[in-house]
């Protein structure tokens, strides 16, 4: 079975595939799309792939963008970290939809609930879409951290997740920087990190920070299509989000 993988972070684009070989070896990954022009020029000018899995926020925008721009009918697994935008997933060709990071147990269960729907060449009508996703949002609600553990000296503090104005990589160390501008030392990569915050709240602005959205002052545009953000308190280096993330970025402050 043919597969494409709509999804413009390379690290969970790579991921997927190896779930998908360990899942079934006859899944084959015939393209990796990463943005929303892409996905049009691609799809307009074939039908080869039999199911996407699709991310919704790409670097040039919402993936919702491709269906208003060309028409779609290929089995579609949602994939994002957000899961406000479930009911619009499941008004487009949708078989299931799975929140990050996603658990291989859910992948291979959506994945056998296309082959059934395929073998019975009835796909669920809107309804009964609607009717999964409300359950599948009460059984997946994703709670998230309310507090980490810093150090300070040879002490461990706890501090409350909504007083951390960001996550930082600094000279190679991971550190959490309060609202009160005082820093710990954290024992975690931000990878990690990253799945325990609420991403409605905290955004990975690049390699080396996760912003709370309430220590942004303002963004201002840099060069080359980057921004700068700025942020109370002052963080000690530049801020720089890259150009493929910036309309993303954008469009989770105006969230």
């Amino acid at each position: 079975m043919k597969v494409v993988i709509v999804e413009d972070e390379l690290a969970a684009s790579d991921h997927l595939v190896f779930q998908l070989n360990s899942i079934d070896p006859a899944l084959e990954v015939i393209k990796v799309i990463e943005s929303v022009k892409m996905a049009v020029d691609y799809f307009s000018n074939t039908k080869e792939a039999e199911l996407v899995f699709m991310d919704i926020h790409l670097a040039d925008g919402i993936s919702f963008e491709i269906f208003e721009q060309i028409s779609f009918d290929t089995p579609i697994i949602f994939t994002t970290a957000y899961n406000q935008y479930a009911i619009q997933a499941f008004k487009v060709n949708s078989v299931d939809y799975l929140l990050k990071p996603i658990d291989a147990d859910e992948l291979e269960t959506a994945i056998t609930k296309f082959k059934n729907n395929r073998k019975k060449q009835d796909a669920p009508n809107v309804n009964q879409q609607l009717e999964s996703v409300f359950k599948l949002l009460q059984d997946t609600k994703k709670t998230f951290k309310k507090s980490f553990l810093g150090q300070k000296a040879d002490a461990l503090i706890p501090i409350k997740t909504e007083n951390i104005a960001w996550f930082c990589i600094e000279d190679g160390i991971v550190k959490m920087v309060t609202f009160e501008n005082k820093a710990f030392v954290f024992d975690k990569k931000l990878e990690s990190v990253e799945d325990e915050l609420d991403p409605d709240l905290f955004y990975r602005v690049n390699r080396q920070f996760i912003m709370n959205r309430n220590a942004i002052v303002n963004v201002k545009f840099y060069f080359n299509g980057k921004l700068i953000v700025n942020t109370l308190p002052k963080a000690s280096e530049r801020i720089v989000v890259s150009k493929s993330k910036a309309t993303d970025f954008k469009n989770w402050l105006n969230s």
